[in-house]
């Protein structure tokens, strides 16, 4: 992730955590993702990418919190015959849509004591996205080869995208001030990805067989398995 788009939302988070009085809680984490997307209502197959994130948030049972991260999200296509010009079969290796967004997210989180060293809360918040960029370029010359757009076009994708953030998780802790967490979220998208007019006459590599290509909408939902470090400031008043 360039270090242009990072500072000021690095530096939104801290404002953001400065505004509780009782203390911040950062946290640091990373883990895996899986992406899914309907393309026309039609199921791709998942995509196992990753993810990191920083967040700040206030201390008590229910926090308020803000947290930046860099995701990768899509889907892919496995298993795949693919027909040349001469219709002879070639089995295609995966294929893979990527997209490398940017993500802030502003929430709350309601938490509760489960021994003297644990935690469990549930989350929620609403996202904002950003599209740094994309590896639909990979696809350029089979689209160039098959006459039209039959896979996704860089012109077509949408850089800014909304949605919500759902989960849950556990707060260990592992000292005065420092802790750990799992966690494990959904996030969909309300908006659209990628938007593609129809367009005819495409030649549709796994039949051979030209056809058209429908209005092409493509929404992104992942699903992110989460671990990390949490460090704790904590605001003490002396009379």
């Amino acid at each position: 992730m360039k270090v242009k788009y990072l500072l000021p939302i690095t530096l939104f988070v801290l404002t953001i955590s400065q505004l509780h009085a009782q203390g911040t809680a950062y946290s640091f984490k990373g883990g895996l993702t899986l992406g899914v997307q309907k393309w026309n209502g039609l199921d791709q197959d998942p995509l196992f990418k990753y993810h990191g994130a920083i967040s700040a948030e206030s201390l008590g049972e229910f926090s308020l919190f803000a947290q930046a991260g860099y995701h990768l999200k899509g889907s892919a296509l496995r298993n795949q015959n693919f027909f040349d010009l001469n219709g002879n079969t070639i089995r295609l290796s995966a294929q893979e849509f990527i997209f490398k967004n940017t993500s802030l997210i502003l929430g709350g989180k309601r938490k509760y004591d489960l021994s003297e060293a644990m935690k469990g809360y549930y989350l929620f918040g609403l996202r904002g996205d950003y599209t740094l960029g994309t590896n639909l370029d990979e696809y350029k010359s089979a689209n160039e080869f098959n006459g039209g757009l039959f896979y996704p076009d860089n012109g077509f994708v949408r850089k800014w995208n909304y949605g919500v953030t759902l989960g849950g998780g556990f707060e260990f802790s592992l000292g005065e001030l420092v802790g750990a967490l799992i966690e494990i979220t959904i996030n969909p998208d309300f908006s659209f990805q990628y938007k593609q007019p129809a367009i005819p006459n495409v030649r549709d590599p796994y039949t051979g067989q030209n056809r058209t290509i429908q209005e092409r909408t493509i929404r992104n939902v992942t699903f992110e398995i989460t671990a990390g470090f949490r460090l704790l400031r904590i605001v003490e008043y002396v009379d």
